[in-house]
This record gives structure tokens, sequence and C-alpha cells, in this order.
């Protein structure tokens, strides 16, 4: 079973910081793209980055300048560091992978979600 686990959400007053993880773990032959969105009460979910195998990197406009995802591919992990948090932050934040397993099957996969919350 391949799945990815997601850690590091909480409650931050405006301007402070946070950061995200997501391992993904199973019978993994490889990982594409792996990225991080983002789901506000009452909104859509939204792309806020995601970063390719080689490295190269995308971020939403709202986000640019504050956060700044990168990957560990020897341990299957992505990270988003979250600078400067705004209210307009708090939201739900799923973590989701491209991932090829071991029987060559092409997944696309979603961590269970974690709660950021940007409050004085």
């Amino acid at each position: 079973q391949v799945q990815l686990v997601e850690s590091g959400g909480g409650l931050v007053q405006p301007g402070g910081s946070l950061r995200l993880s997501c391992a993904a773990s199973g019978r993994i032959f490889s990982i594409n793209r792996m990225g991080w969105y983002r789901q506000a009460p009452g909104k859509q979910r939204e792309l806020v980055a995601d970063i390719t195998s080689g490295g190269t990197t995308n971020y939403a406009d709202s986000v640019k300048g504050r956060f700044t995802i990168s990957r560990d591919n020897a341990k299957n992990t992505v990270y988003l560091q979250m600078n400067s948090l705004k209210p307009e932050d708090t939201a739900v934040y799923y973590c989701n992978a491209a991932v090829v397993s071991y029987s060559r099957r092409s997944l696309e996969l979603w961590g269970q979600g974690t709660l950021v919350t940007v409050s004085s």
C-alpha cells in the first residue's frame, strides 16, 4: 500500500512560520511531481506549490516570496516552508504526489490533510 503521511500543521500567529512535511511510503518505484494544495472553508482546493523530480518549482502568486517547496528524493519526502504567514493562509493543506509503484502502476496520491490556522 503506497500512501502519503503529512505532519507539521498547527496554530501560528500572523507573521510566523511553519514547516509542513509529507512522506511517501510503500512499494515505490519512483515519484515524479509532488505538490501542496490547500482548501479554506467554503472555497475550492487550490494549488499552493509543486516541484518536479528534477527540482523545478512552481508557486501560486499568493505565496511567492513567502513559501518554499523542497524535496528529499532519498527520503521520498516533500516539504513546505511557510514564512510571513497571513490569516488568509488558514486552510487544510494537502500533499499530492504522482507515484509509480513497483508494479509500474501510475498513482495519484493525496495525504490526509493537515490544518494550518493563522490567528492572533
